[in-house]
C-alpha cells in the first residue's frame, strides 16, 4: 500500500501548486482500492523570499514545513506545480513530487498508482514499493500446522 497526496481545493481534481496549496487530500492506495484518510487545511501563506526557507528546519513564515509535516508517511504528493525549493525538500522527506496538468483527475490517477502497483510501469511507484517493503516489519514465523476439527454444529457433539 502507498499513501499518496494530491493538491486540491475540490477534492476531485489536481488543481493546487504545492506551495500554495490550501488543501491537501491523503490517500491509501492498494491495487484496486483508494481509501481517504485525510485533508489537511492550511492558512494561505504569503509569499516570502529564499531567506524565510532555511532547509527542514524552516522559519516562522515557512508555508512547507506544516505540509512536510503533514505528509509525513506519504510516498508521493501530485500537485498541478512544485517550486525547486520544495521539490528538493519533498524529496529529502522521501515524498516524490509529481507535476501534472492543472484539472488532472484524482480517480485517474489513483487508477493509474492502482495499475502500477500490480503491473509496474511508474518507476515512482516501483521505488516507493521497495521502500515500503522494507519499511515492515519482519512477519513473526508462522506456527507449525496443527489441524483442529471444530464444532460447527448440534449434529457434530453426536
Amino acid at each position: 500500500m502507498l499513501r499518496i497526496a494530491f493538491a486540491s481545493n475540490d477534492g476531485t481534481t489536481v488543481n493546487l501548486h504545492f506551495g500554495g496549496a490550501e488543501s491537501l487530500l491523503v490517500f491509501d492506495v492498494a491495487p484496486g482500492q483508494a481509501d481517504l484518510i485525510g485533508v489537511g487545511t492550511f492558512v494561505k501563506a504569503e509569499q516570502v523570499g529564499e531567506s524565510g526557507r532555511v532547509g527542514l528546519t524552516g522559519t516562522a513564515h515557512d508555508k512547507i514545513l506544516v505540509k512536510l509535516d503533514f505528509l509525513e508517511g506519504c510516498h508521493a504528493v501530485y500537485a498541478a506545480s512544485v517550486g525547486i525549493s520544495s521539490i528538493r525538500r519533498l524529496m529529502a522527506a522521501g515524498i516524490q513530487p509529481i507535476i501534472v496538468d492543472n484539472g488532472h483527475e484524482i480517480l485517474d490517477l489513483l487508477n493509474e498508482v492502482s495499475l502500477a502497483l500490480v503491473y509496474g510501469g511508474l518507476a515512482w511507484v516501483d521505488r516507493a514499493k521497495v521502500k515500503a517493503a522494507q519499511r515492515q516489519e519482519p512477519t513473526p514465523a508462522a506456527p507449525v500446522a496443527t489441524i483442529h476439527r471444530l464444532i460447527s454444529s448440534v449434529e457434530d457433539l453426536e
